[in-house]
């Protein structure tokens, strides 16, 4: 038991310091994005070379994998799997631990994106405070935090082992790395956006982590 202890307190630690370090990574990005910096000349490179069109069934396709990161459909793939895990295991953890994320995810980003109104790519420039939505990129923190967060979910009350663990951890990264991908190729966010979206989105997934962490649960099977 006191083993137990001592490997949550470990965890929550590791995740609070990683929290602190990917924030810190979310605040640069915003820094350079607010004050002109390197990185936006950057978006701009980026933004301006020739980008493939995908019409018919390629085009449907690559706006199906952009609903990956849709808030209407990771929002809801969390809280019905939660609301299964919390029902089979008898527990109302994973569903609160899925509210906690939800709630943390929209007020973060949303008040990001009141704040700095970034316009987006396809209005054919780039203007803060000009009622824009694009910073940061509710689809990279989407995708990141709620698929993130059902792997974690998953991993910590099914009888998973750290291999398959660590084979949900590489779905999230690559289903992360597709999302902000088919953004870049349709033109509906910048690569900034896209960054600070996957900085943001981690950094809340980790900290409510290290929140299940600091309170443990009899029903967690790690």
């Amino acid at each position: 038991m006191k083993n137990l202890v001592q490997d949550r307190r470990r965890q929550r630690d590791r995740a609070l310091r990683w929290a602190i370090l990917l924030f810190a990574g979310f605040i640069f990005i915003t820094q350079q994005v607010y004050t002109n910096g390197a990185i936006v000349n950057y978006d701009r490179e980026i933004n301006d070379q020739p980008k493939p069109i995908f019409k018919g069934i390629s085009g449907f396709v690559l706006l199906r994998l952009d609903d990956l990161g849709a808030r209407w459909l990771t929002s809801l793939v969390l809280l019905v799997a939660s609301a299964f895990i919390a029902y089979k295991f008898k527990t109302k953890r994973p569903l609160i631990l899925a509210f906690i994320s939800l709630i943390f995810l929209h007020l973060v980003v949303g008040l990001v994106k009141l704040m700095l109104g970034r316009t987006k790519p396809r209005d054919g420039f780039d203007l803060l405070h000009a009622g824009g939505m694009s910073y940061p990129s509710g689809h990279a923190s989407n995708v990141v935090l709620s698929w993130g967060m059902l792997a974690y979910l998953i991993y910590r009350y099914a009888k998973v082992d750290r291999y398959q663990g660590k084979l949900a951890t590489s779905g999230v990264v690559l289903i992360s790395l597709t999302v902000c991908t088919v953004s870049l190729i349709r033109h509906t966010h910048w690569f900034s956006d896209l960054l600070g979206g996957l900085f943001v989105g981690t950094a809340l997934l980790v900290t409510v982590i290290a929140i299940d962490r600091y309170v443990p649960s009899k029903s967690q099977l790690h």
